[in-house]
């Protein structure tokens, strides 16, 4: 895992976050017109809250969509909570041209879900696999 430099404006986010809901906080992207959250394994309960009251208050306090993203030693369950809701049936990591990439099998009726409005869904995942695993891609299958 490379290192990962936080800006300011994160470093405010993730203070806030950890004051409203007491769940760790390992990494923050803020991402247009959304803030990513990696939570520490263990703290997603708690960085949700209640019938999702915390991660409501710090909604309204950022005034910005919000995505959890529970972290994973192991980059395929990492991989597989990256993508939430979405069914992921098999993630294969391999070495391609001196690159890592991960091939991820899910349902052909969750592709659209998995991908997102104009691919903003894959790109998230892309962009937190690479920041905490070094895996150069995602593709999906």
């Amino acid at each position: 895992m490379g290192e990962i430099r936080l800006s300011t404006e994160c470093v405010r986010y993730i203070a806030l976050f950890e004051s409203v809901t007491h769940a760790a906080i390992k990494d923050c992207i803020i991402d247009d017109g959304r803030v990513i959250y990696v939570v520490n394994t263990g703290d997603m309960g708690a960085a949700i809250g209640k019938r999702g009251d915390n991660i409501n208050r710090v909604k309204k306090s950022v005034d910005k969509h919000i995505e959890l993203i529970e972290y994973a030693d192991e980059p395929v369950t990492f991989i597989k909570n990256a993508f939430g809701t979405v069914s992921v049936k098999s993630v294969i990591i391999s070495e391609k041209g001196g690159k890592k990439v991960a091939y991820v099998d899910v349902p052909a009726s969750e592709k659209g879900l998995a991908i997102g409005r104009n691919g903003s869904n894959i790109e998230k995942v892309k962009m937190v696999v690479s920041r905490h695993h070094d895996i150069d891609d995602v593709i999906l299958q």
